[in-house]
């Protein structure tokens, strides 16, 4: 499948430091206030609550503070007027770049992304510019350790599955077999591969680019710059490029 999203696994390699400095919580209690003061607390009638659910479980995220997020939106307790904006734009050597945040505060907002892709040598873009080269996706992480690619195959397909990408280093302690669904099939193929037994290391939806681009070298590290910097914006939740970056210029 054309645009094997290497950056999510790098973003997976990473989320460790992530969730170790508690920003990845923040926004996830901001994900989960958010819908249930939408949709209601109840996850079986509020999907983008059993969405923030789920990514919470998945990183970590303790049951009485996924509960009290919930309580809060859902009670009131949060009187903050969140909604939800797409930004898109372009990172050094023509990487697409979409960020997505929860803001009550608009001009707060488009200053930080805006001055996050000005320091890292990149720039805003109109609503539209690079989001048709992304295709909305489920993407589910599997532990790779001690899973065979027939069996991960096998699963994967049985499942449901719209696309299956083996790990970059099988040896690799936190390798994960990619699968990716439909958005409509995401749930039920989730639910599927948990009930065969598989390690889910994490599940969500995503925006998968259809190809990638190749940067390296200092172009590389502005890329990874751009996105860190979005990242550590409280009111982004999600970055997703098409950057093709090699494991050396990661490290």
């Amino acid at each position: 499948m054309a645009g094997h999203n290497k950056w999510s696994k790098i973003k997976h390699r990473k989320a460790v430091v992530d969730k170790r400095r508690g920003k990845i919580w923040t926004k996830i209690s901001k994900a989960l206030i958010v819908a249930a003061k939408n949709g209601g607390p109840d996850p079986d009638a509020n999907l983008a609550l059993r969405y923030a659910i789920d990514e919470a479980r998945y990183a970590n995220m303790p049951r009485e503070t996924i509960e009290r997020a919930i309580k809060k939106g859902a009670g009131g307790g949060d009187t903050a007027n969140y909604e939800s904006i797409r930004y898109e734009g372009y990172a050094p050597g023509g990487v697409a770049v979409i960020v997505d945040a929860l803001t009550d505060n608009r001009t707060r907002t488009i200053t930080d992304v805006r001055n996050a892709f000005n320091n890292a040598g990149g720039n805003v873009g109109a609503t539209g510019c690079v989001a048709y080269m992304f295709q909305p996706r489920g993407q589910i992480l599997i532990a790779a350790k001690g899973l065979s690619e027939e069996r991960a195959m096998e699963l994967a397909i049985e499942a449901g599955a719209l696309d299956v990408q083996p790990p970059d280093d099988p040896a690799d302690d936190e390798a994960a077999w990619t699968i990716l669904t439909e958005v409509s099939a995401f749930n039920a193929v989730k639910e599927r591969l948990e009930k065969a037994g598989l390690s889910i290391t994490s599940a969500e939806l995503t925006m998968i680019p259809e190809n990638n681009v190749a940067v390296s070298g200092e172009q590389a590290k502005q890329v990874i710059e751009l996105v860190e910097a979005l990242e550590d914006l409280d009111d982004v939740q999600k970055v997703y490029t098409n950057a093709d970056i090699s494991d050396a210029d990661v490290a």
